[in-house]
């Protein structure tokens, strides 16, 4: 039994001299008793050596690991209140009472609608207001902005998107759709990637709608046309698949022809453009002459309404308006009957009289 007692005794003395060796602890109480070198953190303090290093006083304690001291005061390790009992029951359920106020109560804005989640299921939706739930994870609320208008663009960056017309023509179209969230549980839960499929959407109504129209029309005065029927077919297609948004609106940005061929067509809209400021000068011109043309013919209704009347003086009145419209424009000799002196040119004869005059000046 002695020596039972001794090969224990020797095991321990042996694990003893390592721990004391390596042990990044603190000077304390060996295990020999002499307090001479580090000792074991997690072993239980001696009360006294028997053989050795004989343990008395039974379980082991960590709160010396960072007591440091007695008393229960804090020394650099975890405070304690007073009586020795430690404060961490107290911390842990302010915390878990935090944590339920946090993930319990919400507030949603008048422009929000609030889905919860019930164990990631949908359980319901909350209007504006203050609302409680239950504590995460049991539930999870997520806010979703209703009446924040979103915008797709198609296509993205600079990339062409072509698109064949009803006269089997090519159009390139850069277009926007406009939408909002209607039904925020449908948005989030019926659809796997609902902007992906509005845009998809949007992409095949256009499609189907620039396919009723010619090329001269959709980069001309039908774009208006077109964007209400790609907006009204994408509404009925989304409500379809009970996707919970609404389209607000489509505009379309760009309707070019093909970059390969858009200086040719640029020409030919250039050319057509000149014949169609011939054809508007020439209807202007038409529509000039009829209205000269209307006018002397009411003029000559008029006279003929006057002749009439008194043919004698008519006839008369318009020899002397004719023969005055045209000798005005003329030179004219007027000679008299016999008898009577004839018409004396004055002026003529004047200026034959000053020009020999004249010479004789730049002769001298």
């Amino acid at each position: 039994m002695d020596k039972k007692i001794s090969g224990q005794a020797a095991q321990k003395s042996f694990l003893g001299s390592i721990l004391n060796m390596a042990s990044p602890w603190g000077n304390g109480g060996g295990d020999d008793g002499k307090g001479g070198g580090p000792r074991n953190p997690w072993g239980s303090p001696s009360a006294g050596s028997s053989g050795g290093g004989g343990r008395k006083g039974g379980a082991t304690s960590l709160e010396e690991l960072f007591k440091k001291g007695t008393g229960g005061g804090f020394k650099g390790g975890i405070p304690t209140r007073p009586g020795g009992r430690p404060w961490w029951p107290i911390l842990l359920i302010g915390f878990i009472i935090l944590w339920v106020l946090l993930t319990s109560i919400h507030r949603v804005s008048p422009q929000e609608r609030g889905v919860v989640t019930l164990l990631g299921s949908y359980y319901s939706t909350l209007t504006p207001g203050l609302h409680f739930t239950a504590p995460a994870p049991i539930m999870s609320m997520a806010r979703i902005d209703v009446e924040e208008i979103r915008t797709i663009d198609i296509p993205t960056g600079d990339s062409e998107k072509l698109i064949l017309t009803g006269d089997q023509n090519i159009v390139d179209l850069a277009y926007s759709v406009r939408w909002n969230i209607k039904a925020p549980e449908l948005f989030m839960f019926q659809l796997a990637e609902p902007e992906e499929t509005i845009k998809e959407v949007a992409e095949s109504s256009m499609r189907a709608a620039v396919a009723n129209f010619t090329l001269d029309d959709t980069i001309g005065s039908e774009r208006t046309e077109i964007e209400q029927q790609v907006e009204v077919n994408m509404q009925e297609i989304l409500d379809t698949y009970k996707a919970g948004v609404v389209i607000r609106g489509i505009a379309i940005k760009k309707a070019d022809p093909p970059a390969a061929v858009n200086d040719a067509f640029k020409e030919v809209s250039a050319a057509q453009q000149t014949a169609q400021t011939y054809l508007n000068e020439a209807r202007a011109y038409a529509q000039q002459l009829t209205a000269q043309a209307q006018g002397e013919s009411a003029a000559f209704d008029k006279v003929y309404a006057e002749y009439r009347l008194a043919p004698r003086v008519t006839r008369q009145r318009m020899y002397y308006e004719t023969m005055e419209r045209v000798l005005s424009q003329v030179d004219k000799t007027i000679i008299e009957a016999d008898g009577v002196t004839p018409y004396l040119p004055l002026p003529e004869i004047r200026k034959r009289a000053q020009a020999p005059a004249a010479q004789i000046v730049e002769a001298k």
